[in-house]
């Protein structure tokens, strides 16, 4: 159970016991005012009727204390009675309960003569006298407030359940109407918005739905900004080769003798276009999820094996080396195109950018749970600021001004690895040039 029903579920228990204990000092009040005093008499008065009936009893006896009461009861309205253990009135009247306790529990205190005697006589026999009040109207009641009508006990309960509904519908309410703000926010191009801030110190699930609201802006937010970049950078990139097409197309219309170097130009500008079309939609599946499909066993070491003798075969037609050491195999679930591409990019990447009479490092190695390959080139590198960046579309840094090549290469490695739930990093070598590792989870 959630955080926010134990909030609610004590609340409303609060809110009852409150009103519980309200409504019940409430009665406890109306019944002590009420109440009448106790039926036992005190005062100087009850005091010296108990000690004469102890002087009558301890020198002259029960007969002669039970003939004493009757003329005292006979003139006094005041009844003074002489109880033995078994709580029986040596007269025989009936004892009033109440008084023959409080009678018990003032002699029992240790206020022997305050009101209440026990007596023991010669023949052992033990007897509690005491005074009580003589019949009739009870005496006015103390001052203060009316009595509270039964009415009132309902305003009491019904007063106190509305404002805790009121506090526990601020408590709900304020939250969701943040919540309410920052979608309609969002709904509104204003990505930025977060909700956070404004839900303070909350601990529960409705604090926990404005952080993954951030999130989801968060990630939104991303999204939006990199396929704005990516279609800034789409038509900066279909510029220049549109240009020189405009130009090998004027060029032919004004000198006819040309036409066949213009044609060469055009379709070389042409199969540029193409190539690039193709890598932005392939990029363009990835991020959208739709380029995979269902995953077979693959092995990564003999998938990279093959990458690396065609790449071998190029790099020292271009003055470089490249050498491929594996440990064993390395079998991955995945998408053999999907993960072929990736490695090819990242290894065409390094053979372009090492520098000449210069060998590419490329290694497959496997640990208990994962499958990792390695590219280290010998090239430039790329600064400390570039690092964050060279798995962003069409971006090349300084290294990569005039080199052939649109920059897609790295960012489409990175979405299939993603795809495949691995992990791709760049970093600066030792000892110079870039190193590549991408981590796949083994089979």
């Amino acid at each position: 159970m959630g955080r926010l029903f134990w909030k609610i579920f004590i609340g409303f228990w609060l809110a009852l016991v409150s009103a519980a204990a309200i409504t019940g000092t409430a009665v406890w009040l109306q019944h002590r005012r009420e109440a009448g005093p106790p039926e036992l008499a005190g005062g100087p008065p009850s005091r010296i009727a108990t000690d004469m009936a102890a002087a009558t009893l301890r020198h002259g006896g029960v007969e002669a204390l039970r003939a004493w009461l009757q003329e005292v009861h006979a003139r006094r309205p005041a009844m003074i009675f002489a109880v033995d253990e078994q709580g029986h009135d040596i007269l025989g009247r009936e004892v009033p309960p109440a008084a023959l306790a409080a009678a018990r529990e003032l002699v029992e205190s240790g206020a022997d003569g305050q009101g209440a005697r026990r007596i023991v006589t010669a023949g052992g026999d033990t007897y509690l006298l005491f005074v009580t009040r003589p019949p009739g109207p009870r005496p006015p009641p103390r001052p203060g407030p009316p009595p509270i009508a039964p009415w009132e006990f309902i305003v009491i309960g019904i007063a106190t359940s509305l404002a805790f509904s009121a506090l526990l519908a601020w408590y709900l309410t304020r939250p969701i109407r943040n919540l309410r703000w920052a979608f309609d926010a969002a709904a509104a191009g204003r990505l930025e918005t977060r909700v956070s801030p404004l839900m303070g110190r909350r601990r529960d699930e409705i604090a926990d739905l404005g952080r993954d609201f951030d999130r989801m802006a968060l990630q939104l937010q991303k999204l939006v900004s990199a396929q704005r970049r990516l279609l800034h950078d789409v038509s900066h990139e279909l510029r220049s080769p549109l240009a020189r097409l405009q130009a090998a197309i004027g060029l032919a219309r004004q000198e006819p003798a040309k036409v066949e170097p213009s044609l060469e130009r055009i379709e070389r500008e042409a199969s540029r276009l193409d190539h690039m079309v193709g890598e932005v939609l392939a990029l363009a599946r990835l991020e959208s999820g739709t380029a995979t499909r269902p995953k077979e066993r693959v092995d990564l070491a003999y998938l990279a094996a093959n990458i690396a003798e065609d790449a071998r075969f190029e790099a020292e037609a271009a003055g470089r080396g490249l050498r491929f050491h594996a440990e064993g195999d390395a079998p991955v679930m995945g998408d053999a195109d999907l993960l072929h591409r990736a490695v090819e990019n990242v290894v065409r990447n390094a053979v372009k950018f090492t520098r000449e009479e210069t060998t590419v490092e490329v290694n497959v190695r496997t640990t208990k749970s994962s499958a990792s390959l390695t590219v280290i080139d010998q090239g430039p590198g790329v600064t400390s600021a570039e690092l964050a960046k060279v798995f962003d579309p069409f971006y090349r840094g300084e290294a990569g001004n005039g080199t052939p090549g649109f920059g897609l290469g790295l960012a489409i490695a990175q979405r299939a690895i993603d795809a495949h739930g691995g992990t791709i990093r760049a970093a600066n070598a030792p000892g110079g040039g870039l190193q590549v590792e991408i981590v796949l989870p083994l089979a």
